[in-house]
């Protein structure tokens, strides 16, 4: 496939899903007979791909597919990257556009998300016009669509409108603002779905440097101001953007990006069969760059549960359910499919931490133990450090610091680890406000558990 961005299986029994490619082209994939080798769908004519981040990007299909044989998709339009939501006829190839708005001055953040939601209405996300730092104060303006996720009924048309705005958008009848939108405050909601248990929403929203995020919302609850650029993350962005008086809805999860990561790409709960029982009722999102994968859920105390519990391939752009809500991903570069599975792996390590932090430095302690069965002959530890942070001094490891990643090799008198047993290493760090200590470790390649 070539830079494959999004895919969706269509409830019509056939067992086939639609991958949407960057250049303006559908193919199928059916688990029986594999890719189709010949487009399903071929916009290629309208669609600007220039820049990493224009092009086709979101497909969704409405629960009447099967009869309607109509399809949406998203894309950046030419001449100009027009970010445009249009309905494609399958039975009679024929386009049909619905909505644009123009976004002319920057290539990135177009977001580009369709889902339909528990209610039936077709949900759009659109980045704040790109470049950096909202030149353009979308996020928080409510007269553009940049900056936003929009909520309209694509079974009929309005008036002038090829759709209809449903009369409980919370912005109806407000001056200056448009009814289209649902909520507001975003950069760029690259992905976001729909709990298909609960109707929940979740969104991943991409941060501009120091916190990506992740959203979860109650149905029905249109109009809210989930914070950008007031904030980033749970941080106050910086230029005094907040509004006296305005109330922001906080993310229920973020991380930074300086940990190997770089845009997050929000996810899907799991409610199919096979995995149920380790990951069932399970949000999961991974990181375009990272490949991390996380795990979250309500702990029903108002808070969440969150672990990191494996990787996926690199430059995961979408993870898309079957029917049966069982996972795929695909992937930008090279261009692939990849079903996903998930297995109970019990940690053969364990890293402790004791942290002592003062002023503009740190010194961290780490304690490796051993949990497996067999001796390490041998070991090194790699984890994250956060941005700002400089290593001056280590303790009982050979250390290398690359950018923003540890090596932390054994120092010879500690190179075996016995089962049950433990080594003790540390290093002494320059910080410039972040002070955070690692927050996941891997000992010759193997993920370890991490005690609080």
């Amino acid at each position: 496939m070539r830079r494959p961005t999004a895919l969706v299986a269509p409830d019509d029994s056939t067992g086939r899903m639609f991958i949407a490619e960057k250049s303006g082209t559908v193919r199928v994939y059916h688990p029986d007979t594999g890719l189709g080798r010949a487009p399903l769908i071929d916009i290629t004519s309208v669609v600007d791909e220039s820049g990493n981040e224009r092009g086709l990007l979101g497909i969704a299909v409405p629960s009447d597919f099967a009869d309607s044989q109509d399809l949406y998709l998203a894309y950046t339009a030419l001449p100009d990257g027009a970010v445009t939501l249009a309905r494609y006829r399958l039975d009679e190839s024929r386009l049909e556009v619905l909505l644009s708005e123009e976004h002319a001055e920057h290539s990135n953040h177009n977001g580009g998300q369709l889902a339909f939601g528990p209610d039936g209405h077709l949900y759009w996300s659109i980045g704040d016009g790109g470049g950096s730092a909202d030149p353009l104060r979308a996020g928080q303006r409510l007269d553009t669509l940049l900056g936003k996720i929009l909520r309209v009924d694509v079974s009929r048309s309005c008036g002038p409108l090829a759709y209809c705005v449903p009369e409980d958008n919370p912005f109806v009848d407000t001056p200056g603002a448009r009814e289209e939108i649902w909520l507001y405050g975003l950069r760029n909601p690259w992905r976001f779905s729909f709990d298909r248990a609960d109707g929940s929403m979740w969104i991943g929203d991409v941060g501009q440097g120091r916190w990506e995020e992740v959203n979860h919302l109650a149905p029905g609850q249109g109009g809210l101001n989930l914070g950008w650029s007031c904030y980033e993350g749970l941080e106050e962005f910086a230029g005094g953007r907040c509004l006296p008086g305005e109330k922001y809805t906080e993310p229920v999860f973020t991380y930074s990006p300086y940990t190997g990561g770089c845009s997050v790409i929000g996810g899907q709960v799991y409610r199919g069969r096979t995995y149920a029982d380790l990951v069932g009722g399970t949000y999961i999102a991974t990181d375009y760059c990272s490949a991390t994968v996380w795990a979250l859920r309500p702990d029903g105390k108002g808070g969440y549960e969150q672990a990191e519990i494996g990787e996926m391939p690199t430059q995961v752009t979408s993870i898309g359910t079957t029917v049966d809500g069982e996972f795929y991903v695909v992937n930008d570069l090279p261009g692939g499919l990849h079903r996903v599975s998930f297995a109970r792996q019990e940690p053969t390590c364990r890293v402790d931490r004791t942290v002592r932090t003062w002023g503009t430095g740190t010194t961290v302690d780490l304690t490796v133990t051993n949990t497996g069965t067999t001796p390490v002959n041998g070991w090194t530890l790699e984890f994250p450090l956060a941005l700002g942070q400089t290593v001056i001094s280590d303790w009982n490891t050979d250390l290398t610091q690359r950018s923003n990643t540890i090596e932390a090799a054994d120092a010879s008198h500690n190179a075996t680890i016995a089962p049950g047993a433990s080594v003790t290493l540390g290093y002494l760090a320059d910080h410039t406000g972040n002070s955070s200590s690692p927050s996941r470790f891997m000992l010759n390649g193997d993920a370890c558990a991490v005690g609080r």
